[in-house]
């Protein structure tokens, strides 16, 4: 028997039949809004059967639509006692009824994609839809996107010969054409997302890519009238510029706005390129020069000089007024002012080179000044004598002290010095990324060249304290080990699990943790027997490029340095930080031991770092000054 009755919602009961008895509770709120947009009418009516209690039902078909009323109800949308038609079988038939109810199968996704795509075309908007089926409008957009996929390629997802993951990947192009010949041209095993999304994009340009950051993103490339392709399936790219022609035209633009300025300095020729040129490195260059002092400059100097040392005395001496530490920072500032020059190009190098204005690596805006084309180059250099004129160029030089150092010391302090790098690039991906790309290209990409890096990749990681007389007084070894504990805490136990842990973190984690491994390869200790030393030389290219400041890192006291260098050197290194009237107080020391103390006083808090230790400042100019050295030794009679 069936009949078609009126009841009221709060009569109805869960049947314990029924032999659905979990509900997604995303579901109920969907099928909700679903109701509410029917305006509170069921499609198709619930199956009852009557109750243990006089009056009340069990409802054996429907059990979502009555949790969804109820929810409604709750809401206070509906009254408690709604009204709800339903049909009612007899006890019997109710398990039966809900087992054919619950095996039929779901509206195929493709079926839904073409739904969506129905509404769509009889004008609803994206938010009707969206509300109509109580789901986002972002849900709504990737539905109407998949529905736009070639009807082929639909029909290859219905018969499951394409997975719903190679589906999305077709979004980013509207050509169905153009979509069949990428499925048809790429070989079976090698039908992935990403190939079939990277083919359909080849002649697109990624929101990613250095020339679209470079004018100002998307925004500047689509207000300029450029079209954008957006793949609503893909979080981490915000769209593709489909005119890569006006791309560049916009990038020549932004880069030819910066390149009027350097032609104003006076070069012979000035290039904008979109990328580094071949062979750049290669290229002879000239590198800017310290103006000289005018005379007037040079007076104001001599004078700054004169009042310091007799401030430095008086307070020295304890003679010194209130006002003299006050003094004595302005006369410093003056000196500081007079001894900052400028640097600039001489005449000889505008004429003969030029600059490049082009984007770097992370597409920001680069101008490399001083290079020389081939064309340019003097033919010889030499005169008949066959002597570089860079060695005759050297001017007579008194011989001078040189601060010396042990090779245990030197051991110890670029073990400082390696400590530093390895916190500061743990601290820094992108560098690290760049380190270690750079590393793996020198043993793959150069086999037979002798240049290394600071990078011991295998990996290999030598311990520092060894090399250390005070391991427990290094910050950067303290850092480090603190950065490793860390680290250490959200990593998976069991090794074999550490694989799958990595794909499953955001690509921001993955490299601070490549940042993290590099700097344990990192390596610029110098021990007595090393074959290390042009790896030992690319840890200052590592060190400019992180930033360091060493002063942070090391600090030169009687402990960590003095006590470990002769008498000559102390002398040395206080005339250096600190001026030759300081040299003087400790020359007079009797013993080497209150030199040390005197040094130790002296050059605290000036930030003055031992050669060993210092990321230096110009590897290009250090080049320079290795090669005048060979040349005096080679050549001596040009250095007399």
């Amino acid at each position: 028997m069936t009949e078609t009755i009126i009841i009221p919602l709060n009569k109805l009961d869960v049947d314990p039949k029924n032999v659905r008895k979990t509900y997604s509770a995303e579901g109920i709120k969907e099928l909700a809004a679903t109701i509410r947009a029917d305006g509170y009418r069921l499609l198709q009516n619930l199956i009852v059967r009557k109750g243990d209690k006089k009056g009340r039902y069990f409802v054996t078909a429907g059990g979502r639509r009555r949790a969804a009323l109820f929810l409604l109800a709750e809401a206070g949308e509906i009254a408690k006692d709604f009204p709800v038609e339903c049909k009612q079988r007899e006890a019997e038939d109710a398990t039966a009824i809900s087992l054919t109810e619950n095996l039929h199968e779901a509206m195929h996704p493709a079926d839904q994609f073409e739904a969506f795509k129905v509404l769509a075309g009889e004008g609803k908007s994206v938010a009707d839809i969206a509300a109509r089926f109580g789901t986002t409008e972002t849900i709504v957009r990737r539905r109407l996107a998949l529905a736009r996929v070639s009807p082929v390629l639909l029909q290859l997802f219905r018969d499951e010969k394409l997975n719903f993951e190679q589906l999305t990947a077709f979004t980013v192009s509207d050509d169905h054409a153009r979509q069949a010949e990428v499925w048809n041209a790429l070989p079976s095993w090698n039908r992935d997302a990403h190939s079939i999304r990277r083919a359909l994009t080849e002649e697109m340009v990624s929101a990613t890519d250095k020339r679209v950051k470079f004018i100002g993103g998307l925004a500047t490339y689509e207000a300029a009238g450029g079209s954008v392709k957006r793949d609503l399936f893909d979080k981490h790219n915000d769209g593709y510029a489909t005119d890569a022609a006006l791309l560049e035209k916009l990038v020549a633009e932004k880069l030819e706005t910066t390149a009027a300025d350097v032609r104003a300095e006076g070069w012979k020729w000035v290039e904008c390129r979109a990328s580094m040129p071949e062979g750049l490195h290669g290229m002879k260059r000239h590198y800017p020069e310290t103006v000289p002092l005018s005379d007037e400059d040079q007076a104001a100097l001599d004078a700054a000089q004169t009042e310091y040392d007799e401030l430095a005395e008086l307070i020295e001496s304890g003679a010194a007024d209130d006002e003299a530490e006050a003094k004595l920072a302005e006369v410093e500032k003056r000196i500081d002012a007079l001894t900052g020059r400028p640097e600039a190009y001489s005449p000889d190098a505008l004429e003969k080179a030029g600059a490049f204005v082009m984007l770097d690596y992370y597409g920001r805006l680069s101008i490399e000044r001083g290079f020389v084309k081939a064309d340019d180059i003097d033919e010889d250099e030499n005169d008949e004598s066959g002597i570089p004129a860079s060695a005759k160029a050297v001017e007579t030089k008194p011989a001078i002290p040189v601060m010396t150092h042990s090779a245990a010391l030197i051991e110890d302090l670029t073990a400082h010095k390696t400590a530093a790098l390895r916190i500061e690039l743990a601290n820094n991906p992108d560098v690290a990324l760049v380190a270690v790309v750079h590393a793996m290209l020198l043993r793959v990409a150069y086999p037979y060249h002798s240049e290394q890096s600071a990078l011991q990749l295998s990996i290999t990681h030598e311990r520092l304290e060894p090399s250390m007389k005070h391991a427990e007084s290094c910050k950067g070894l303290a850092a480090f080990n603190d950065l490793s504990e860390n680290y250490g805490h959200p990593l998976p136990d069991n090794p074999a699990d550490l694989f799958d842990w990595l794909l499953e973190q955001p690509q921001d984690m993955v490299l601070s943790l490549l940042a993290f491994g590099a700097a344990h390869s990192v390596n610029a200790v110098e021990k007595k027997f090393t074959d290390r030393r042009k790896g030992i030389e690319q840890a200052n290219q590592l060190g400019r490029a992180l930033k360091v400041d060493m002063s942070e890192w090391f600090e030169t006291t009687g402990e960590s340095y003095f006590k470990h260098v002769n008498r000559t050197t102390i002398e040395l290194v206080v005339a250096e930080a600190k001026g030759r009237d300081a040299e003087l107080s400790v020359k007079a020391a009797a013993k080497k031991t209150e030199a040390v103390t005197i040094a130790d006083r002296l050059v605290a808090g000036s930030n003055w770092l031992p050669a060993p230790v210092r990321i230096a400042a110009d590897e290009a100019q250090a080049v320079e000054d290795q090669t005048d050295i060979e040349d005096d030794e080679q050549f001596p009679e040009a250095a007399e």
